[in-house]
């Protein structure tokens, strides 16, 4: 067996894919834990996603992993969360001029909030297929394109962000572990986009 494999335990399908579920969460709360550094969220989501695919390829694999995967990703994915922050910070002036009642506002409106849900997608598909060395910049240029080629699995990814706002409005503490089926969700969309 190769160095680093987790052996597999006879586990039903059921069982496997739970387990993935199971550790889906768990990666929500280590996510949540690398976000708290507000600028760090994108590559807490990159070090998520890394280990949900470690998981998924049966490859041993945990806290420690994932830590050093943060860091790697962090090198350069602090100036993305920076800048991340800028894009809300836009969306909530438009939205007061809408409300400021200026000519266009509405449509003015429309259009940054799509802006502002095809850039949170694209960052969360760049950030699925992070590995380390990976720069941000091309990673977010062919999530970018990704996100328009592919509708269906950004859909995917902006009910899985709305289900996020969803759970923490309901029970805010359930909005912590959601963010690690997010990010499997996007290592999911990711792959069945590279197996097209």
């Amino acid at each position: 067996m190769a160095r680093g494999r987790v052996r597999p335990r006879g586990e039903t399908v059921f069982a496997e894919r739970f387990a993935v579920f199971a550790e889906s969460l768990l990666t929500g709360v280590w996510i949540a834990v690398a976000s708290l550094g507000m600028i760090t969220y994108p590559a807490a989501f990159a070090a998520g996603a890394r280990h949900l695919r470690r998981r998924t390829g049966h490859r041993a694999g945990g806290w420690r992993e994932f830590a050093a995967d943060f860091r790697a990703a962090l090198r350069g994915g602090w100036a993305v969360g920076l800048a991340g922050w800028a894009v809300p910070a836009l969306a909530w002036l438009e939205v007061r001029a809408v409300r400021a009642g200026l000519p266009g506002g509405p449509l003015v409106g429309a259009v940054g909030l799509l802006a502002l849900i095809g850039v949170a997608v694209a960052g969360l598909r760049a950030a699925s297929v992070w590995v380390p060395g990976a720069r941000w910049r091309p990673l977010l240029a062919q999530a970018g394109r990704r996100t328009v080629l592919d509708p269906a699995g950004s859909f995917l990814l902006v009910g899985g962000a709305g289900l996020t706002v969803c759970s923490a409005l309901l029970i805010a503490p359930l909005a912590v572990p959601v963010l690690g089926a997010v990010t499997a969700a996007a290592v999911a969309v990711e792959e069945r986009y590279r197996r097209r």
